[in-house]
């Protein structure tokens, strides 16, 4: 699935959720925050966050539910709001003008879908680096070092 559908999912799947904030927003608009929301300073897409928490006791299983192949797990809007920067939430809601309930509301129901298509391609970073260093705390451990 190429990233610009990948995109346009998420917003349809957002403004057709049972949040009335969202309903009657325009695909383009939820496309464009979504895109901005997970894009980093060089353009890229940033999974920081995420990588991140996935030792985490509170997150590891649900993130890993996403990456790895099999059924999905769900995040509760609550704990979006834990594994995001803050920042990144409530510019998402203004782009969008909607409360920041709303945003981590919608982004919970994305969220676990755009990681796991994102994280499906072989050629991957994530996928790489579990396969080349020896699961997830290998490739946590190589990512520690990097920038320290």
């Amino acid at each position: 699935m190429d990233l610009n559908e990948l995109l346009k999912n998420g917003a349809e799947t957002i403004k057709g959720n049972s949040d009335e904030a969202t309903s009657n927003l325009d695909i383009e608009d939820i496309t464009k925050a979504l895109s901005d929301f997970f894009s980093s300073e060089n353009g890229g897409f940033n999974l920081d966050s995420i990588v991140s928490k996935i030792q985490d006791t509170n997150f590891g299983e649900i993130i890993s539910s996403w990456i790895g192949d099999g059924e999905n797990k769900p995040i509760s809007a609550d704990a979006i709001g834990e594994l995001f920067n803050t920042e990144k939430i409530s510019e998402f809601a203004k782009s969008l003008g909607i409360s920041e309930e709303s945003a981590k509301q919608a982004l919970s129901e994305v969220v676990p879908n755009f990681v796991d298509k994102i994280t499906s391609d072989g050629e991957n970073f994530l996928n790489d680096l579990l396969k080349d260093f020896g699961g997830i705390d290998g490739a946590l451990n190589k990512l520690g070092n990097m920038f320290k």
